[in-house]
């Protein structure tokens, strides 16, 4: 079953980014001035004014450079596509080094908006600008790390991004991040992590970095439980990430969290990974016999949703021993009819003298 995805594919942190930070309390007359000289800018289409101010020595003109971008940036998509050039964004890789928190923050919440359009995904990982993610990811500032989370699981979305994005080590922050950051930022790496481990190589990577008790403790947070059963499920899809999930104590968890939830896509999605785990393993048999997964099982088979019926049913069929199976194949009424008319047949053994 593939799992259920009932997520929006803008990051978290989009929906805050109309409020930029700043480090000025005021809105000074040169402000105002250069707003209207960078949106008359890119109104042409062009990242010229833009890429003017950015190159500013200024921390100040780099701060209001950046700051305009990200509000125009967030208003059009129009504007998205047309300022995504290599020369923006060679100035944003520089401004997202900022020691800066302001320049830092509106420059990676900047990108994120560049990123939404898909146009502009594969280009800006080809820009180089991830590596400067990742490093804000475990050293930046807090709303940067938010955003940055954001930024890759937007450019995660497009599917030549996904291994990149792992081979440039990606997942080792994400997991850190969805582990112990914001509530933003493990919402988006969550979903960074769900959209690069539906790739092989990126699986294989999460599961020799550890990661399956670490998610499998996750589902018990109900605030990123939903997000990290599907990081779960794709795992679960390949043999090292079965074995690493049931190593981790998965059976028991995934039952836990089916018997627990009060989320209807939560519990089909542990059913899905319930059921991937119990493909051809007679391991995950014992194991299910061990934490009582059949009761719970068949409550779901009885009242769950038409998807999580189905995968409950046959996970219940997984479950059974071979002659479990093979007793019940048995049609003991047939036997019984079949005996009854055959000692029809031998009267003299049956009868009784009367009394």
């Amino acid at each position: 079953m593939t799992p259920l995805l009932p997520f929006a594919t803008r990051p978290s942190c989009f929906s805050c980014s109309s409020s930029p930070s700043t480090s000025s309390e005021f809105v000074l007359p040169e402000e105002a001035a250069l707003s209207s000289n960078l949106s008359s800018s890119s109104s042409s289409g062009e990242d010229e004014g833009f890429v003017a101010k950015m190159k500013s020595l200024d921390v100040y003109e780099q701060e209001q450079a950046v700051i305009l971008l990200r509000k125009t940036t967030r208003a059009s998509d129009e504007s998205r596509i047309a300022l995504c050039s290599e020369k923006l964004l060679l100035c944003l890789k520089k401004l997202l080094e900022s020691r800066y928190a302001a320049v830092q923050i509106n420059s990676t919440a900047a990108l994120v908006n560049l990123s939404l359009e898909k146009v502009n995904k594969v280009k800006i990982v080809r820009s180089g600008i991830v590596p400067l993610l990742i490093d804000i990811l475990k050293n930046g500032f807090e709303e940067s790390r938010e955003h940055a989370a954001g930024a890759i699981f937007s450019l995660s979305l497009a599917d030549e991004n996904k291994t990149a994005i792992g081979v440039l080590g990606a997942l080792p922050p994400l997991l850190h991040e969805l582990r112990s950051g914001t509530r933003r930022s493990r919402h988006d790496s969550a979903l960074a992590l769900y959209h690069l481990t539906l790739v092989g190589s990126n699986r294989a990577k999460l599961v020799r970095l550890g990661a399956a008790g670490a998610l499998l403790g996750l589902l018990r947070d109900a605030d990123v439980a939903a997000r990290v059963v599907l990081v779960v499920c794709n795992l679960a899809v390949s043999g090292e990430g079965r074995a690493a999930i049931l190593d981790a104590g998965g059976v028991g968890c995934l039952v836990t969290a089916v018997a627990e939830s009060g989320s209807e896509s939560t519990r089909e999605n542990c059913v899905a990974a319930l059921h991937s785990l119990s493909q051809g393993s007679l391991r995950f048999k014992g194991l299910a016999r061990e934490v009582g997964a059949a009761e719970v099982l068949r409550e779901v088979a009885e009242g769950g949703s038409e998807r999580a019926r189905e995968k409950a049913k046959r996970i219940l069929e997984a479950m059974r021993w071979p002659e479990e199976v093979a007793e019940e194949e048995v049609d003991w009424e047939a036997v019984m009819r079949d005996g009854v008319s055959r000692a029809g047949s031998r009267p003299s053994q049956w009868t009784t003298n009367s009394t």
